[in-house]
């Protein structure tokens, strides 16, 4: 059996999974600390089941790491170095970063001669005295993490990897984090994706005990994984070295476990919490990633990420009956308090649901008093912007299958613009758990190939190759691991007919193969 643990913005929620079926779910409403909020969640469900009940596996998805850059708090003092000298002096680290962000981090940032071309060949010998002072500096001012990027290392890592030796040979306490191994092509946006991940390193080694412990005082003796953003699993020391893989990963569960729970596997997912709405489209069941850079608290990065629309509107998302302005602040976790349906003084959207019929939650007696066309107007205007965020994420005019999920999903009506049917499954308020705990294990990689020195298919073989052994690296099982994504894309204007091709692998979690139904 397999215990899924999604933590919310507004609600932690915990699954019981025996194979492929829902043995039982409980939501309890998320914690400062996440921790504890995780122990509500599970503690409640184990008060429903036998002694004898056995956890084969923990998977938990959590918004900590995305809250901490968000919030610029507990970020390890962080340094950059780049290894590319003579070359991008005129564009030096973090120069894009927000001030506050910046210095929470400690942005102390050094250059060093290295760095490849496209093809893999030298741009400059590595500058191994420079990353020696740079590491004597670094030890002066107390850094704790650093990231080490270079140009094209997704090509060629020497220069990284050689970097890496020498840091931790001059100061082994300090965590190293390589670029090759975080973001895809693009200097600035991989460099930054590295920078994020190594801030959060000190983060992540101190949740992931704590979520470790938590399960122990449970009695819960079983191995514990992180879902990843692309709506697949890693082991949790993988996730030490990699949260920011963690990043956005709430959505891509939802996501998930609605294409697990509808059966759908290429349509929209809408889910509805009690803070937000993430609407997103799924291809062959898994979420689809974004094409573009992200910005991640005011950063460009190039991590993988879901392609989302999300938008301030949820269960708890406050009402002004004065105005009529709908959000987009919200009582989160605290709906069960402040809403009017619960004997609170806010009204929220949940309370507008109650007092349309939509909803059968608290006491719609205490909704009585609204108005019947404020009711009427904000119900339409919920409706309306949900439709808009659906029409964003189509990529044809066609209308789509929809399936509703979350807490929040009683805001909408059966019929939706832009939608060829409209589902409801079962146990959709637990999507997001369900989506962790079915999750496979899974590992990406990004290229790019000179294809007047090897074939198209020599070139797919490498890449799928590596994208296998960094599955098997998250915690797969090496014999059912598979390749679900290939993405290939010439580069135009550079020579020697460059293409960049992306591999995506899944597998079972190791040692559990055919024990998930």
């Amino acid at each position: 059996m397999f215990v899924g643990v999604d933590v919310g913005g507004t609600n932690t929620d915990a699954v019981l999974m025996d194979g492929s079926n829902l043995v039982d779910a409980v939501k309890a409403p998320t914690s400062g600390d996440v921790t504890s909020g995780i122990i509500d969640a599970v503690s409640g469900l184990f008060a429903r089941l036998p002694r004898s009940a056995r956890v084969d596996a923990v998977m938990v998805g959590t918004t900590h790491f995305t809250n901490a850059l968000l919030e610029r708090r507990s970020l390890s003092p962080t340094a950059v170095i780049r290894l590319a000298l003579p070359a991008t002096q005129l564009l030096p680290p973090l120069v894009d970063w927000p001030a506050p962000l910046h210095e929470a981090i400690g942005g102390f940032t050094y250059m060093a001669g290295g760095g490849h071309e496209f093809d893999g060949r030298e741009i400059a010998p590595l500058d191994r005295d420079g990353i020696r002072k740079a590491v004597q500096d670094m030890r002066r001012r107390g850094v704790r993490a650093v990231a080490v990027c270079g140009v094209f290392s997704p090509v060629n890592a020497a220069h990284e990897t050689e970097a890496a030796a020498i840091i931790r040979e001059e100061a082994p306490q300090i965590r190293i984090c390589l670029s090759h191994e975080n973001g895809r092509m693009g200097l600035l946006e991989r460099e930054n994706a590295a920078a994020l991940n190594a801030g959060l390193g000190d983060l992540a080694a101190q949740t992931i005990l704590g979520i470790r412990q938590a399960l122990a005082a449970l009695g819960i003796d079983a191995p514990l994984f992180m879902t990843q953003n692309d709506g697949t699993l890693m082991d949790a020391d993988f996730a030490v070295r990699f949260p920011a893989l963690t990043i956005s990963s709430g959505p891509a569960n939802s996501m998930r476990g609605a294409a697990y729970l509808s059966g759908v596997r290429d349509g929209i997912v809408v889910d509805v919490g009690g803070t937000s709405t993430d609407v997103g489209a799924l291809v062959n069941g898994f979420p689809r990633e974004a094409a573009v850079a992200i910005r991640l608290a005011g950063v460009r990065t190039n991590f993988r990420m879901p392609d989302m629309v999300s938008i301030p509107l949820g269960g708890g998302t406050v009402v002004a009956p004065e105005t009529r302005r709908i959000g987009p602040e919200s009582v989160g976790y605290r709906l069960a308090e402040q809403a009017l349906v619960f004997g609170g003084k806010v009204l929220t959207a949940t309370d507008l649901a109650v007092a349309d019929g939509r909803a059968r939650v608290g006491d719609s007696r205490l909704t009585e008093g609204l108005e019947p066309a404020l009711v009427a107007a904000a119900m339409a205007e919920i409706q309306g912007r949900v439709e808009t965020a659906i029409d964003r994420v189509k990529l044809s005019y066609e209308d789509a299958p929809v399936v509703l999920v979350g807490g929040g999903s009683i805001l909408l009506g059966d019929s939706l613009s832009g939608a060829s049917r409209v589902l409801r499954p079962e146990h959709g308020d637990a999507a997001n758990a369900i989506g962790a705990a079915i999750a496979q294990v899974g590992g990406q990689v990004e290229r790019v190939y000179a294809l007047e020195s090897i074939s198209r298919e020599q070139a797919i073989a490498d890449c799928s190759a590596a994208a296998i052994s960094r599955a098997a690296a998250a915690g797969a099982e090496p014999s059912s691991i598979e390749v679900v994504e290939i993405d290939e894309a010439p580069l135009a204007y550079v020579p020697s007919n460059a293409t960049r091709v992306r591999v995506k692998a899944v597998g079972n979690l190791a040692g559990l193969v055919g024990r998930r139904g």
